[in-house]
């Protein structure tokens, strides 16, 4: 009787437990899928540890509340960076890296939108023995610029590649599209990314041509937040080191922490500004040897470059929502970009 009441209710807590998780699902949508529940964990934890290490200062250091008082300014600007630090990173794990397929879609319609406007351009012939009027099957036309799609994208990337390449050696296995240069498939995110760096498990998504700015961004308001929070932290503990046994070795702890995010935070800051000012990506310079346009290319030599000014104002001021794709250099780039500097060469800024 009690293997059967046990039974019973293992069934019933079952089903509940069941009801209640095709509740949620229904109500959330992302939570079915487990990498996107794993990444909504993973931004739940790091919100939360945001409020953690904030919240607490302020519990804690009367001193600060006192400064607020008398200098309301200091922690306005202070909570502002706070703020701000949380919505670029909203903003950065919300945006779109740049898929393959979304250029592809693009550059599809323009061509069709093209091929349409001269279609329609064309007014019908007319004599003065009598009209004639030429009509076109528009079901037709649609279909045969749904044919000629692919053959506009193909063309417009194999033009980036070297004569006599063949689109066979440059399609991806996983998306069957034709990648254009310095592009990877991402198997977390199933797509094939234009300009990949690498993907990020703390925005749940990749780092590319189309948010690598906005990531940049993030790391830079992340670093001064966590340098201005150890600040705040180590000033604490300078003036109230004795007055709580418990209290210091929460702050200490915490402080801790702080530090190996900090260390890591300001080296990350550092090479991804030196991947900007080169325009490279981390995919690039840590495969370099497995990715067959770079094979060839001596180290020091940045096929892409364009110099640091260009290279910056291209990172910086390029328009959201444009897909830029590079071709690869020629010979004689190559050549030009791995000839050394001489003192001509500073005095008319060719690394500019």
């Amino acid at each position: 009787m009690r293997e059967e009441m046990g039974a019973f209710c293992g069934v019933s807590l079952r089903d509940m437990r069941d009801r209640v998780s095709d509740r949620c699902f229904r109500f959330f949508p992302c939570l079915s899928d487990p990498a996107r529940r794993s990444a909504l964990c993973l931004k739940v934890a790091l919100v939360t540890l945001h409020f953690v290490y904030v919240g607490i200062i302020f519990i804690f250091d009367k001193d600060l509340i006192e400064k607020t008082k008398k200098e309301p300014w200091y922690t306005s600007i202070y909570l502002l960076l706070f703020f701000s630090t949380l919505i670029q990173y909203f903003l950065t794990s919300n945006s779109s890296p740049g898929y393959v397929l979304d250029a592809m879609r693009v550059v599809n319609e323009n061509d069709a939108l093209l091929r349409r406007t001269s279609v329609s351009s064309k007014q019908p012939a007319s004599s003065k023995n009598g009209s004639v009027v030429i009509t076109v099957d528009r079901n037709q036309i649609e279909k045969n610029l749904r044919g000629n799609d692919t053959s506009s994208w193909t063309k417009l990337v194999m033009d980036m590649y070297p004569p006599g390449s063949s689109p066979r050696n440059w399609t991806c296995s996983y998306c069957n599209v034709l990648q254009p240069p310095r592009t990877k498939h991402c198997h977390d995110c199933d797509k094939c990314v234009l300009q990949f760096d690498h993907h990020c498990v703390w925005i749940g998504t990749c780092v590319g041509q189309g948010n690598h700015c906005r990531f940049w961004w993030y790391i830079c308001e992340e670093t001064a937040l966590s340098l201005w929070t150890g600040i705040l932290y180590i000033t604490y503990l300078k003036y109230n080191i004795k007055e709580s046994w418990w209290v210091d070795i929460i702050m200490i702890l915490l402080l801790a922490t702080l530090s190996i995010s900090i260390i890591f935070l300001l080296l990350l800051l550092l090479f991804h500004s030196y991947l900007i000012m080169t325009n490279q990506t981390t995919y690039e310079l840590v495969r370099r040897r497995r990715i067959p346009y770079l094979r060839g290319i001596p180290e020091r030599v940045y096929p892409f470059s364009k110099g640091v000014c260009r290279n910056l104002y291209d990172f910086c001021c390029a328009r959201g929502g444009l897909y830029k794709m590079e071709r690869l250099p020629t010979a004689l780039e190559l050549e030009e970009k791995s000839r050394p500097y001489s003192c001509c060469d500073v005095l008319s800024c060719r690394c500019c």
